[in-house]
């Protein structure tokens, strides 16, 4: 989990059993309890998966209670683990994305998770179809009506406490709350319900990287035996339920998930993260009406005090036959004015540098700028999901990322404004999983990841004309 949320929580003196051993399936044998899993998932009618941090470790985030787990860590006074990159950044595994696939083919009927890392939203797992028991570092809730906001950043408290921002509902307006639950909260109804509803209808509970410590969610899987349902245990230390499962596996999840998959004949669909923000451009005439007065604006979707936590500077340079000088906004909020004649017309390019942790290092755009008095509010109809499809489509046919698309833009008369919020590709996975035994029975198995190289240029060059027509809007 993020060291941030374990940071955040209240101190408590019991976090359960920590730094337990790990055990590892001899080859032959972890091969065939994958086999019998397969099998298993073939002939359920109602499979539920129920999921800890030990799905998440490949993604670079630490767990709590392995060897290298933050508890363990502090527990022995070492120095805690440290992320491979931004928590903001992790990406699904390749678990993540199976779990994707066979819910896609009506095998996986619903997902009870006890992580706060949000990647089996950001996977693509329907929110109708998943219960986050403990929250989501990136899930905001409105109190008063429902709505849930997910953010591109780690939302600031945890324990249900009022950020800093509203419900964007029409006529709500309430503060809206983290959702990560503190360790005295109770696991809100929203939640548990359906998840023990699922669990009653189960005929098979998967648990995936979990050690079933935490009550009462690891009491959960126990509800489908009522009903004749079976549990399987993929984890690699021993829990305090192995002796309720019927399978209990010692191995790599992923490495467990890929041989499934494999037997199943189904592939993992890779992961295409796309990230939206907005460009706002406002004009003004001066008070003599010869000049326009304007303002530059890169802005989050979620707000203008939001952060952009994967953007890490914008380039501004002007159509080569203006004398206006390019400027390079590397702090948030990202903002430049200008003051230009009343009849100008010329074209801003944007080169847009993404941070670290995202495979695109950069996307280029092209604005128009012309001053037209306008009296009247309007709006462009753009079918986003199908722009969003394209963008993924592309992006895995390309094997790369950095393809952007318009999916909103909006214009209203006074101050005249227009938005354009930008839709863009940042980072590729694509997964390659093949299993074999070798001659001295070791099982064989590769993961691949494809994504673009992270050599930057701050150089500020743009691209030719043509090449700037291309990624034009």
């Amino acid at each position: 989990m993020s060291l941030g949320y374990a940071e955040k929580l209240s101190f408590i003196e019991d976090v359960g059993q920590v730094g337990m051993a790990e055990f590892f399936d001899p080859s032959h044998v972890l091969q065939c309890k994958i086999e019998e899993l397969a099998k298993m998932i073939q002939k359920s009618k109602h499979l539920v998966v129920f999921t800890g941090a030990g799905i998440s470790t490949s993604c670079g985030i630490p767990d709590f209670r392995g060897p290298k787990g933050i508890w363990t860590l502090q527990r022995e006074g070492k120095d805690l683990p440290k992320a491979s990159l931004p928590f903001h950044r992790a990406m699904p595994s390749m678990t993540h994305m199976a779990l994707v696939e066979l819910e896609r083919a009506g095998i996986l009927k619903f997902v009870i998770s006890q992580n706060v890392d949000g990647l089996h939203l950001r996977s693509g797992i329907p929110r109708e179809k998943l219960s986050e028991l403990h929250g989501d570092s990136f899930m905001e809730m409105c109190p008063s009506c429902g709505a849930e906001y997910l953010r591109d950043f780690e939302v600031e408290t945890i324990g249900l406490k009022e950020t800093s921002r509203r419900c964007s509902v029409q006529k709500c307006g309430a503060k809206l709350k983290d959702s990560v639950l503190d360790w005295e909260d109770a696991l809100p109804p929203k939640e548990i319900d359906p998840a023990e509803k699922h669990c009653k209808m189960a005929d098979l509970v998967l648990c995936l990287g979990t050690s079933l410590q935490i009550t009462p969610a690891c009491n959960l899987p126990l509800k489908c035996l009522r009903g004749g349902g079976k549990i399987v245990i993929v984890n690699l230390q021993k829990t305090p339920k192995d002796k309720k499962a019927n399978v209990v596996i010692h191995g790599l999840v992923d490495k467990v998930v890929a041989g499934v998959m494999e037997s199943l004949n189904m592939k993992i669909p890779p992961y295409v993260r796309i990230d939206l923000f907005q460009i706002i451009l406002t004009q003004a005439l001066s008070g003599d009406q010869r000049f326009i007065n304007w303002t530059l604006r890169v802005a989050s979707v979620h707000g203008l005090t939001s952060q952009l936590p994967f953007i890490e500077s914008i380039e501004v340079s002007f159509s080569d036959d203006q004398k206006y000088k390019d400027a390079v906004l590397d702090k948030q909020p990202f903002l430049m004015k200008r003051r230009t004649a009343r009849n100008e017309t010329f074209n801003i390019f944007l080169k847009v540098n993404y941070s670290d942790g995202c495979d695109s290092v950069s996307t280029q755009l092209s604005l128009p700028f012309e001053f037209k008095v306008s009296t009247e509010e309007r709006g462009e109809i753009i079918d986003k999901e199908a722009v969003l499809q394209s963008l993924r489509e592309k992006a895995v046919e390309e094997s790369s990322c950095g393809q952007s698309g318009v999916v909103e833009r909006r214009a209203v008369s006074e101050p005249r404004s227009e938005a354009i919020v930008y839709a863009t590709v940042t980072s590729l996975r694509t997964f390659l999983c093949q299993q074999s035994l070798h001659a001295n029975g070791e099982l064989k198995w590769k993961l691949e990841g494809s994504g673009t190289s992270r050599k930057r240029s701050r150089t500020g060059k743009r691209k030719s004309k043509a090449q700037e027509e291309e990624t034009k809007a």
